[in-house]
């Protein structure tokens, strides 16, 4: 980790954890930009562990009035890193999935690793990165270009408003790789869409274009440049009176996130049974091979 402590008013200082994800703080916005622009912003363990310790870190700051969530180069986050993919088939492979959520890879189960529960006992860490946001006690908004699939579109429903790019590209891809969304992501996705179409988008698995996303309720607004419009919509809430919006938050989260705790360890339950089941392994395996699957 790099560079020193972010601080407020108009310098810039920025962060580098992990060298996966950079932070700021300038003018009461907090600014967290996933780093790894060459594998699509690709969650791997270094990543998991980075965007924790981010959100932890924003969510003490007092200075700060709103986030900006964000994805350095072509895309948000395109899912897990390939390489837990190819792991699944028994191949080997590099770069990023073509989306996922957090179901195998770096450490899951070692010390650290995403499949550990939090201190709070509420989530384990791959669930913690897109929770975390509901925590911090201040609007967080994510801009959203490229790619947004799997545990990249869960982190993204992490937040509490999306900008979008009107051809971004969101999926809950889990299903596609014989898996459920393991990220917080049925609990968020029920908040925002009606029952029978997060049915359709978690079972088919399909890829949804902004203009699609924002008709559905899954982004808040589409704009050409995501980024700017997300900062332009920061730095108007952090000129509102911050007891107010700080209060807003916690009186809506109390109602939209109540079971989360429950919900979230069914989550963790019902992933552990299709986590290298034969089905789950088969679905991954035909993927590679470039061939329909054989389902027992």
């Amino acid at each position: 980790m790099g560079g020193g402590e972010p601080t407020g008013g108009g310098e810039v200082n920025e962060t580098r954890i992990a060298d996966r994800v950079a932070l700021t703080v300038t003018d009461g916005i907090a600014r967290v930009r996933l780093s790894r622009p060459d594998k699509r912003n690709a969650l791997d363990g270094a990543m998991f562990r980075a965007i924790a310790e981010a959100g932890a870190r924003v969510a003490a700051m007092r200075e700060v009035r709103a986030v900006v969530l964000s994805g350095e180069g072509a895309s948000f986050c395109a899912g897990l890193d390939f390489a837990s993919f190819a792991q699944m088939a028994g191949a080997s492979g590099d770069g990023a999935a073509s989306g996922d959520g957090a179901a195998s890879g770096d450490g899951a189960s070692g010390p650290g690793g995403i499949g550990v529960l939090s201190e709070d006992g509420i989530t384990h860490l791959a669930q913690r990165i897109c929770w975390v946001w509901q925590e911090v006690p201040v609007p967080v908004i994510a801009a959203l270009q490229g790619h947004a699939l799997g545990g990249g579109m869960q982190l993204a429903l992490g937040a509490d408003l999306r900008v979008a790019h009107p051809e971004v590209q969101m999926s809950m891809r889990e299903v596609y790789w014989g898996l459920v969304p393991d990220m917080t992501g049925t609990l968020m996705l029920s908040r925002l869409v009606r029952d029978d179409v997060a049915k359709d988008l978690v079972f088919s698995a399909r890829i949804v274009r902004g203009e699609e996303a924002l008709a559905l309720g899954l982004v808040t607004r589409l704009a050409a440049d995501p980024l700017t419009a997300a900062e332009a919509l920061a730095a108007e809430i952090a000129g509102r009176s911050p007891d107010a919006v700080r209060a807003a938050k916690t009186l809506i989260n109390r109602l939209s996130n109540a079971g989360a705790a429950a919900h979230f360890a069914e989550e963790r339950r019902l992933i552990a049974t299709l986590i290298g089941s034969p089905n789950q392994v088969e679905a991954v395996t035909a993927n590679f091979e470039q061939r329909a699957p054989r389902f027992a």
